[in-house]
């Protein structure tokens, strides 16, 4: 389908929608560290997602979309406003307060007669004080959609955020599925040794893949018996990438890019795939566009129906887990462009990882979560593994896709990429100015001194 076809169908459905009496619901379907292309419509050889992949082949599936930080409260703050994540000040890190000042979709929903909730996973990890609004910005808290639908007036249209948890470490749901599934079929990324205990723990991601998609095949089910399907926009995604190692709090590919699908209200009349950039946080003004409402001056992220295109995805991350002596952020800032990806690590004397030695939370390397796999990469140190997934990294990291889609041979030091590692070089320098990054002026302790409100574990209390 060509490019102007497709901005002709997603024009064509707001302008349907504007013409109705009835206001579209949004159902909001959220895993909590799912990345792509780990769905079958994206081409995963053994994971079953037929609920996202009928969406898709209903509406529209997005390519290349991204979280623009590979972090989970920072992702959902940048859902949720529209925003880049260093825009929004201490919500740039893990567990950082959203401040009530930000305008968020959810509350500009519920001004305009909307009534918002969610169940499971909301904001988080971490929430903050919100005078005269709800305590979590993701809407009022209910036990399931069932009680969500339930409690909600008559003729009003909702916003309904479903946060699951799944497929969130430690990977112990829907173990049953494992039979189905063959380990010879799982390909293992490049910065992973490929051996037995890796191939399993990934296919026991996949069961809770399957297990999110299967929950959200439930509330669909729910739509078609109340007749609400069919005016409601329908959007499945994930907030960042998987939690093996090199993946969750990186930039690489693993760590941001994640499946996305919408199902317009009413349907379409055919599936349409986008190959074009797209970020979280243009959820926030789509949902707005959907709802016929003007998108507020500080988002700067577009809606989906429109007609701006990308044609890079830029990145970031500050502090995730408290894990570096001293409550240390790890600040990377770069850009992922269709063939190269571009990485800056503002403080590169630091672990990207985590101190070696158990500091604050989580424990030693503490930005990646436990798993067989990083316990296997911590005792055995087997070597490129080690270095690419726990080792210092240099200031600069420059990955040709095309020869290296696996992100693991920097060639930024090659003077035969000098002219591509400037120019990408430049280009984040300039973003990082365009939208008022604190960073981009130079040093800061912003993030560095942050308050943390995550976990305390015994054993490694501050100095």
């Amino acid at each position: 389908m060509s490019g102007l076809t497709r901005r002709t169908l997603f024009s064509g459905t707001v302008a349907a929608l504007a013409q109705t009496q009835r206001r579209p619901n949004v159902l909001l379907l959220l895993a909590d560290n799912w990345a792509s292309p780990h769905a079958g419509v994206l081409g995963d050889p053994i994971v079953k997602t037929p609920v996202f992949d009928r969406l898709a082949n209903e509406g529209v599936v997005f390519t290349h979309a991204f979280a623009p930080n590979p972090s989970c409260s920072p992702s959902r703050s940048s859902l949720l406003s529209g925003q880049e994540t260093h825009r929004l000040g201490e919500a740039a890190s893990l567990y950082g307060p959203l401040g009530s000042g930000v305008p968020i979709y959810t509350d500009l929903l519920t001004q305009a007669g909307y009534f918002t909730g969610f169940s499971g996973k909301g904001f988080g990890p971490g929430t903050s004080p919100r005078p005269g609004k709800t305590p979590n910005p993701s809407g009022a808290q209910h036990q399931s959609f069932d009680a969500f639908l339930h409690a909600r007036p008559a003729g009003s249209p909702f916003c309904f955020w479903f946060g699951s948890h799944d497929p969130h470490v430690p990977w112990d749901r829907g173990r049953q599925r494992l039979a189905a599934m063959d380990p010879a079929k799982v390909r293992v990324p490049a910065h992973l040794p490929d051996n037995e205990v890796v191939r399993r723990e990934i296919l026991q991601y996949y069961c809770e893949v399957e297990e999110f998609d299967s929950e959200c095949g439930r509330l669909l089910d729910t739509l078609r018996k109340t007749g609400e399907l069919d005016n409601t926009l329908v959007i499945m995604t994930s907030d960042n990438g998987w939690q093996m190692p090199r993946g969750l709090a990186n930039c690489y590919d693993l760590g941001v890019r994640i499946p996305l699908a919408l199902r317009l209200p009413g349907r379409s009349a055919k599936a349409t795939r986008r190959d074009d950039f797209v970020a979280i946080g243009d959820l926030a003004p789509t949902i707005l566009d959907a709802a016929g409402l003007a998108r507020p001056a500080a988002m700067t992220a577009h809606s989906l129906f429109g007609t701006h295109r990308r044609d890079a995805m830029m990145l970031e991350r500050e502090r995730h887990a408290n894990v570096r002596r001293g409550d240390l952020s790890y600040p990377v800032r770069g850009i992922r462009t269709r063939d190269y990806l571009y990485l800056r690590n503002i403080a590169p004397e630091r672990w990207p990882a985590g101190d070696p030695e158990f500091y604050w939370a989580v424990g030693p390397y503490g930005d990646i979560d436990d798993s067989m796999t990083k316990q296997l990469l911590m005792r055995e140190k087997p070597q490129p593994y080690f270095d690419l997934c726990l080792g210092r990294r240099p200031a600069e990291e420059l990955y040709d896709l095309k020869k290296d889609p696996d992100q693991v041979r920097n060639v930024a030091a090659d003077a035969a990429y000098a002219k591509t590692r400037a120019a990408l070089s430049a280009r984040v320098s300039n973003w990082m100015k365009a939208t008022a990054d604190p960073r981009a002026n130079g040093p800061t302790e912003l993030w560095d001194k942050a308050p943390y409100s995550g976990p305390k574990f015994k054993g490694a209390p501050p100095p």
